[in-house]
């Protein structure tokens, strides 16, 4: 039987997509557990070896050299992929790539307070926006492809395919219902973190410890307040990133605002006389779980990042967004008598749900790290926290969908 043209284009079309997943799967996952190894190294080696965060205005400033000669306009971020993704203009730039990994590093290796998503995710974008080199992709295709790098990211560095699948494609437009690229996500989610899982890169687990209680609508209630509660500080964190930026855009020469954000970092650390509250703070988010925080944890530790990221370093916001909500969670179980296993991972999906407008993605995280028990208690918290965390997320470039809508009717 004669090949028809037709067949011989859905060949084309298959062929094409399953190479470009694979790819794109096994590169960024590759490259997230290098970048995992070497992030545990360099915290491993700042703890035994203190004394080095008197280099973070040193290291701040090699990080700002670098964008300078080499990194505009990667230097934007997140935000630029959400940009390349609305309007196409043209490739990212493969430097970016190197430059956000070894920017974090540094970040983390002089105890900045930063995360990895960032990194991951824009490691993610410039590997899978490369494949316009040897592919003729329309500008539709090459909006699937940055969700792609987006969603290979993400999936690898956390472990959570599912979550960053959504993630990949709600990040860029939300609340819309543009899901036309979820099935080459899907695929290259899960290639990557099985990729990443190749390089036998173990993963951080937060179990739930107490018994989840029934949905009754006093617990209902519960959940909407401390919903409400974790919207309001991912609005901080919004705001708090905002202000800063703007304070050390006051400063006319870039290379400097590092150096100077390093030096007040320093002193801030070196008073503090604990690394508790400096770079990723997985032990602190693990304990949150088990015993009560401090009321206060949950501020020091959104303050330090804002900080940290505001004057140039590098890294992510969502590990620390982690942090903000787990241990706000924890503590709220003073007045909110909900177990503090719950309220800990409530408030870790929460935060980040409103920080980042991904309800949707972050109740699949919940699932995928916490399993279905408590589920509902997670979806009615990331949903609220949504709702309730200001017109705007962290990622600036985003555009329009339902929280625009939401704000408007209330006349906000």
């Amino acid at each position: 039987m004669a090949i028809t043209h037709s067949n011989q284009s859905n060949l084309h079309f298959f062929l094409k997509w399953l190479i470009s997943c694979s790819a794109i799967g096994f590169i960024v996952g590759s490259i997230c557990a290098f970048f995992l190894f070497s992030l545990n190294w360099v915290t491993q080696y700042r703890e035994a070896h203190p004394w080095i965060i008197y280099g973070l205005p040193l290291a701040g400033f090699a990080i700002a050299l670098s964008y300078k000669y080499w990194g505009n306009p990667s230097s934007k971020g997140n935000n630029l992929l959400i940009e390349e993704y609305l309007h196409p203009q043209r490739r990212i730039p493969l430097i970016m790539a190197p430059l956000v990994l070894f920017g974090t590093l540094l970040t983390h290796l002089f105890g900045g307070s930063a995360g990895r998503e960032g990194t991951a995710v824009q490691i993610g974008g410039a590997v899978s926006d490369q494949l316009n080199r040897w592919f003729d992709f329309d500008k539709t295709e090459r909006r699937i492809l940055i969700s792609i790098g987006i969603t290979a990211g993400f999936a690898a560095v956390f472990g959570t395919p599912l979550a960053g699948t959504i993630f990949g494609l709600e990040v860029l437009l939300i609340g819309k219902k543009r899901y036309f690229g979820i099935l080459p996500c899907l695929f290259t989610a899960y290639f990557a973190n099985f990729s990443c899982q190749l390089w036998n890169i173990p993963h951080t687990h937060y179990p739930i410890h107490d018994v989840i209680p029934m949905l009754s609508l006093t617990n209902i209630g519960f959940s909407l307040a401390a919903g409400i509660l974790f919207g309001i500080t991912a609005w901080l964190f919004t705001f708090t990133s905002g202000f800063f930026s703007l304070q050390f855009k006051r400063i006319k020469y870039p290379l400097l605002r590092p150096v100077i954000g390093g030096i007040i970092l320093v002193l801030i650390i070196t008073l503090f006389h604990s690394s508790s509250y400096i770079g990723l703070g997985i032990p602190m988010i693990q304990n949150a779980f088990v015993d009560q925080s401090n009321y206060y944890d949950f501020i020091i530790k959104l303050l330090l990042t804002t900080f940290t990221l505001s004057a140039g370093f590098k890294g992510g916001e969502v590990t620390p967004l982690f942090f903000i909500g787990t241990t706000l969670g924890s503590a709220l179980s003073t007045v909110i008598p909900l177990p503090i296993s719950l309220l800990a991972a409530m408030g870790f999906v929460a935060v980040f749900s409103g920080a980042t407008n991904t309800p949707l993605a972050c109740i699949v995280m919940g699932y995928e790290l916490f399993g279905i028990q408590p589920i509902l208690f997670i979806a009615i918290a990331c949903i609220v926290a949504f709702l309730f965390s200001g017109k705007k997320g962290i990622y600036i470039a985003q555009k329009g969908g339902l929280k625009e809508k939401f704000y408007r009717r209330l006349n906000l």
